[in-house]
């Protein structure tokens, strides 16, 4: 066999490996989207539309908390993945666990099913999240300049879920009510779960063993401490320790003390070397500009779902524009411009700026989104803000994400010390974590504050992180490997 032939069947390989994984995450992010492009406006809505009627500030803590939540719990499944449980099983029982959840969602009503739903997608997705991505890392193990286009591409894969799936919730919602939605994102789940036993044929055999299995002498230690975090957690809420009121800051706290928990055990560990602990210091600015900015996205479901509450007017004549389908513009606008970012990576090979270099870039991007959120605001009023320029401001936020989102995830399978892979990528996810509860945060802030005041702290911040990162740009990219752009 030539070599020519070996190289085309290896890169087969990889195509095929890359897009199952990426079709499989496809439909997990159309579920979670879908439901998550809904939410919020089922907390906010009056009882005669389907709604709960919550405060606006009450109802920005519990999305936030629950965005929160869903990505701290990777840090479990993380965990879970490299020492008990193979990537390959996670990935599968998670993805029954989330679609039992959205069931919950569709046929129990009020807030007890809201609860259970919630809870079960975010144990589901705990165990599928982290797990699926380091797969793709297995995947693009060997794949020097390229793993960031490989990566780029699977993350339009998830922006292409997260567009999918409010277009087809926000209108089942639109035109039936909000448990048709939920009902539509339970059927995307089982389409991901399908789609995953299908393909799992094609992974790594790295996807079917664990990395640092745990000793059988250390599971019991485990598994009691496991069962004493639940008792307390149960113990908390049945005392109102933790409530409504204070979800969204332990959150947070919780987020916040996890990621201190992995960066310290890293650098302290025996079996990290050196140059892995130089490259996770290096991930440490990384990961406190991916938070702030994914808190600064993700107020497409806080503080701006308010917003579009109080001061958009959705009538069309005698149809109203769905809802849902305004926060969808943010992914679609990542999905639009990931094959031409992906493409300048590929052209630019390792003359492509470094990781801090796009961060800083991202930031700065989003920053100026909400400056002009700031000036329409400011010159509409009182009146209704126009529907277009809505759009437009989700657009400009939106196609942002692809200069930190895919980056991350590239960065941190990559950096990752060896006997902390998925704990790795676990600990990308906490800026996610991190971004949502924050996101919590701001949205209760808003509904305290004007408007002008708002939008003016939230863009000067993006701004001047953005030129903070980018001014330290060649310390970092030189601590986190061989860039220097």
């Amino acid at each position: 066999m030539n070599s020519t032939t070996t190289k085309s069947r290896l890169t087969h390989s990889l195509t095929r490996g890359v897009s199952s994984m990426a079709f499989t995450e496809l439909w997990e992010r159309f579920s979670f989207y879908g439901l998550q492009g809904i939410l919020s406006f089922y907390l906010l809505y009056s009882l005669d539309r389907g709604g709960l009627a919550l405060d606006p500030a009450i109802a920005a803590g519990i999305v936030g908390a629950y965005g929160g939540c869903v990505y701290l719990a990777q840090i479990l499944g993380a965990w879970l993945g490299d020492r008990l449980i193979t990537p390959q099983s996670m990935v599968s029982s998670g993805a029954v666990v989330i679609t039992i959840g959205h069931l919950v969602l569709a046929f129990a009503p009020g807030i007890t099913g809201l609860a259970i739903g919630l809870i079960l997608i975010v144990l589901g997705t705990g165990a599928l999240k982290t797990n699926i991505t380091s797969i793709v890392g297995f995947v693009l193990e060997n794949e020097g300049t390229k793993r960031d286009a490989g990566f780029s591409y699977f993350y339009m894969a998830i922006n292409a879920g997260a567009v999918l799936g409010p277009l087809s919730t926000g209108f089942a919602q639109n035109q039936f009510g909000f448990h048709y939605g939920f009902g539509l994102a339970a059927i995307g789940m089982f389409a991901a779960l399908l789609q995953y036993n299908v393909s799992k044929k094609n992974l790594p055999d790295r996807a079917r063993t664990l990395g640092n299995p745990l000793p059988k002498e250390h599971r019991i230690r485990h598994l009691l401490l496991a069962a004493t975090a639940v008792v307390l957690l149960v113990l908390a809420i049945q005392f109102r320790f933790l409530n409504e009121n204070n979800l969204v800051a332990t959150v947070t706290t919780a987020s916040l003390v996890a990621a201190v928990a992995y960066f310290v055990t890293m650098l302290r560990s025996k079996i990290v070397t050196g140059d892995e602990k130089r490259r996770v210091a290096g991930f440490i600015p990384m990961f406190i500009a991916g938070g702030i900015y994914f808190g600064f996205l993700f107020q497409k479901f806080t503080a701006i779902s308010i917003l579009i509450t109080q001061r958009i007017d959705l009538s069309m004549g005698s149809w109203s524009f769905p809802v849902a389908w305004i926060t969808t513009m943010s992914p679609l606008a990542a999905v639009l411009v990931t094959p031409l970012i992906a493409r300048l990576w590929n052209r630019l090979g390792s003359r492509q700026p470094g990781p801090a270099t796009k961060f800083a870039l991202g930031l700065t991007q989003i920053g100026c989104a909400y400056l002009f959120l700031l000036l329409i605001s400011e010159a509409t009023g009182d009146a209704y803000i126009p529907l277009a320029l809505i759009l437009l401001f989700m657009m400009m936020a939106g196609s942002s994400e692809v200069l930190i989102g895919p980056i991350g995830l590239s960065l941190a399978t990559k950096i990752g010390p060896e006997k902390f892979k998925t704990q790795m990528v676990g600990l990308n996810f906490l800026t996610l974590a991190l971004g949502s509860s924050l996101s919590g945060l701001l949205g209760q802030v808003f509904t305290k504050v004007d408007n002008a005041t708002y939008f003016t702290l939230v863009a000067a911040g993006a701004i001047v992180l953005g030129a903070t990162l980018f001014l330290a740009r060649s310390k970092i990219n030189h601590l986190l490997g061989t860039w220097t752009r």
